[in-house]
């Protein structure tokens, strides 16, 4: 079923304009086996599959790619600086100054982003930074210009926040016709009802789409390739009780650990 669901969207996909190729599935393992990668961020591959990820939202190494909130150790922005290094771009739209919530962690995270990006020259020394908070800095990058918008596991902050639709908005304006949208994110069991705030992290995977299609965008298709069955969605602490925030320290680690990282939706969606 995986599989199948896969071949659909990606079908799909390549139909439009910014998608005349297959995914680069060589390109995309070499650069989730990059030797940059730090030891931390490759032991969370078996729980985030990012080669599967990357080839099912369709991700070449000659596209304009855009990734949406990086976190402070840009665990993505590691694969792809080095993936569309050559004959690519990498644009990262970082939380904007302009914060009002968490104001302190957010920045501290964007300062620990920034000096990753400027210890590595090499590696990152093309990546663009744009900052993104809405209403007010929403310019993530020239309009029509981008390929590909990715952003992993944000969706949540944003509904947290109200800011879905001014960020669905700026990722649309940004996105070229036919340009892809991948999204993952933390789901909510089917029969939990949808919280419009996700405050414990889970967001309804039909709720998700349904958001996104209201921004202007044509669903594509889904991938289980995240999924976790392990994952109940019901702790004391929402989904950072589990790894690798772990949030409730040592208390009932070794149960939470067993579980690993959360069930996640995967995905796809098109710009017409």
């Amino acid at each position: 079923m995986r599989r199948s669901l896969q071949v659909i969207a990606l079908a799909a996909a390549f139909a439009g304009a910014a998608a005349s190729a297959a995914p680069d599935r060589a390109a995309i393992e070499a650069a989730v086996a990059a030797p940059t990668r730090t030891a931390e961020h490759r032991a969370r591959d078996a729980h985030r599959h990012p080669a599967d990820t990357l080839a099912f939202f369709g991700i070449r190494p000659d596209m304009q790619v855009v990734e949406i909130w990086p976190g402070g150790a840009g665990w993505y922005t590691e694969i792809l600086a080095p993936l569309l290094k050559d004959g690519g771009g990498l644009t990262v739209a970082i939380p904007g100054d302009q914060v009002d919530q968490f104001r302190e962690a957010i920045l501290a995270a964007n300062e620990r982003f920034l000096e990753k990006l400027e210890s590595d020259p090499a590696t990152y020394g093309h990546v663009r930074v744009t900052r993104l908070w809405a209403p007010g800095q929403v310019d993530i990058a020239e309009p029509g210009s981008a390929d590909a918008v990715l952003t992993f596991r944000n969706l949540h902050n944003w509904m947290r926040w109200g800011q879905v639709e001014a960020t669905l908005a700026a990722i649309h304006r940004a996105l070229k016709p036919g340009g892809i949208l991948g999204v993952t994110d933390h789901r909510a069991p089917a029969g939990q009802p949808a919280d419009p705030e996700a405050r414990n992290g889970y967001v309804n995977q039909a709720q998700a789409i349904e958001l996104i299609q209201a921004a202007g965008f044509e669903f594509v298709g889904s991938s289980e390739v995240n999924a976790n069955p392990k994952d109940t969605a019901n702790h004391p602490r929402g989904v950072w009780t589990l790894p690798p925030t772990l949030m409730l320290g040592d208390q009932d680690r070794e149960k939470y650990e067993a579980i690993g990282e959360s069930d996640r939706f995967t995905l796809l969606f098109r710009k017409p």
